[in-house]
């Protein structure tokens, strides 16, 4: 079992790197990481790093994870949420902690099972599963006030600003490679978007078609 101490030195370090909001730090800090992680890296779990979890797809470091949910909820609440690309569970695990409904979708289907398994250990029962290609969304639940994308396309998918309520934030990496910027798209109207470049960032890119 991981000290307080060690997960405290994270939340201290995610501080200094910036991160302001209280609740997002108090849910990172009692949020078992570890559970998230294979077994043999899980000495790492609190570690301010991405790490590894299979098919060619890994768990953001938390910083990462802390600055997209604080860039989400920064403007109010959110109450539906849907998270693109399910990947460990981690982050949904963070987002459902402080959103009334997450709607998660993965295109990895035994990514996904691991993902529900550590959801239900967790006992958070307001995460809905979906296996589909990530940049497709969940049209049948739309709109959404919140959006969440942990895997970078190479531009903005129209599927997914479809989707996004007006009033509502999408916060997502965008552009191949090394070029690729953290942004935050907030709809103001039902065809005015606000976007902003935030920051470099480096995720996996956003692929199409689903895996079982």
């Amino acid at each position: 079992m991981t000290s307080r101490r060690t997960r405290d030195r994270l939340i201290a370090r995610l501080r200094e790197q910036g991160v302001e909001d209280d609740r997002v730090l108090t849910v990172l800090r009692d949020t078992p990481r570890h559970i998230f992680i294979d077994e043999a890296l899980s000495h790492r779990a609190y570690e301010d790093s991405s790490l590894p979890i299979g098919f060619n797809q890994t768990i953001s470091q938390p910083y990462i994870v802390a600055r997209m949910t604080e860039l989400l909820l920064e403007d109010g609440p959110r109450e539906h949420v849907l998270e693109v690309g399910t990947g460990s569970g981690y982050q949904t695990a963070i987002l459902a902690q402080l959103v009334d409904q997450v709607y998660t979708v993965e295109r990895i289907r035994p990514l996904q099972e691991k993902a529900r398994k550590r959801i239900q250990q967790l006992r958070l029962r307001n995460v809905i599963f979906r296996h589909t290609d990530g940049g497709m969304g969940w049209p049948d639940k739309a709109p959404f006030d919140g959006i969440l994308v942990t895997a970078a396309p190479e531009h903005v998918p129209q599927e997914l600003l479809d989707q996004l309520a007006v009033g509502g934030v999408m916060v997502l990496p965008v552009g191949d490679g090394e070029g690729q910027v953290l942004m935050r798209i907030r709809r103001t109207a039902e065809d005015e978007f606000q976007r902003e470049e935030l920051e470099a960032v480096r995720f996996v890119p956003l692929l199409a078609g689903t895996v079982r």
